[in-house]
């Protein structure tokens, strides 16, 4: 776990201005994290949590007890991360079972520190219960305790909860920074900045892609792009089937792969010659494509796109969202 600082690339701005709470002891009960997912907003959420439980200052001594089982990961006795929990096919949720768990947590001593530090991980996968009962605790927190929720989707918390909540925001990672994250963990110089140019800035999406052979992926979507005026019904059906024995993740990459398409297709239909496109190893078969591809056709297959990214964050059937999607980009 990281307890340095340092070791968070980006964000000079945010971790600035929580080094100057720190130091200055004015940091409030509650903190909301929240930016683009796979970002780092998690990373320096563990390292303030290490500096408040070390309590040396504005950054932790990594020296101290408290600091040693930080670095162990979730060991520390005064340290809770709640993060969202997969059963089955469906999205990961938090529910009102794991919120009360994390309130006994809160109600307990703290052990080697001063206080105790607890983390809400994608906070904006509450259900409704989960996040009416954390309200209350964030309305009178037992104490000494700091709480730190992480959002990908900040309108998708209640505004109750975010009004009892220091906002704080994060951006997209340059290009660079994401290269060098992939490259430290071994990747070849090339393939990282190709994932890199994919990602839209999120270190987390690149590694996915990566993982999940996300050029392939991408060249899938590119390859739909192409043919989709030839998909019939049966077509159409068939790729559902196969979409649907995938991971929800792998189709949430896919399906965020021809939205970056798309993207390029309209920045291309404004500039031709523009140096912004997320694929530029893939220009000329999108310049192919653009006569194809007007912007009004572009903004409605985008709007379809979003709809569906909307859809996989629930529990809807995934194979009716796949056939409707497909059906209706098909037919415009």
């Amino acid at each position: 776990m990281e307890t340095n600082w340092n070791q968070v690339l980006g964000h000079a701005q945010q971790k600035a201005e929580l080094r100057t709470l720190l130091r200055a002891g004015h940091l409030p009960h509650a903190l909301l994290f929240s930016g683009p997912a796979g970002v780092g907003k998690r990373k320096i959420a563990h390292v303030l949590a290490a500096a408040l439980l070390c309590g040396e200052g504005e950054a932790p001594c990594n020296h101290c007890t408290s600091c040693r089982y930080m670095r162990l990961g979730d060991s520390h006795p005064d340290f809770y991360e709640l993060r969202p929990e997969k059963r089955g096919k469906s999205a990961a949720m938090i529910r009102i079972e794991q919120v009360r768990e994390l309130q006994t947590e809160a109600s307990r001593a703290p052990v080697l520190a001063q206080g105790r530090v607890l983390i809400i991980d994608d906070a904006e996968r509450m259900n409704e219960m989960a996040a009416n009962s954390l309200l209350k605790t964030l309305e009178e927190p037992p104490g000494a305790r700091t709480f730190i929720l992480i959002t990908s989707a900040r309108s998708a918390l209640l505004d109750t909860i975010i009004s009892r909540c220091m906002p704080l925001a994060f951006g997209s990672l340059s290009t660079e920074d994401v290269a060098h994250i992939l490259q430290e963990q071994g990747t070849d110089p090339t393939a990282a900045q190709e994932l890199a140019m994919l990602s839209d800035g999120s270190a987390a999406r690149a590694i996915a892609l990566q993982d999940e052979d996300g050029l392939a992926l991408r060249d899938a979507a590119l390859h739909f792009l192409q043919e989709r005026r030839r998909w019939d019904l049966s077509t159409i059906w068939q790729r559902a089937a196969v979409y649907d024995k995938e991971a929800r993740e792998v189709v949430q990459a896919r399906v965020s792969a021809l939205n970056m398409l798309l993207r390029d297709l309209l920045v291309l239909q404004t500039d031709g010659g523009s140096t912004l496109l997320y694929h530029q190893d893939r220009r000329e078969a999108l310049l192919q494509l653009l006569p194809a591809y007007p912007a009004a056709l572009l903004f409605p297959l985008l709007g379809l796109v979003r709809e569906l990214q909307r859809r996989l964050q629930t529990n809807a059937s995934l194979r009716l969202q796949l056939e409707g999607f497909l059906l209706r980009a098909c037919a415009l």
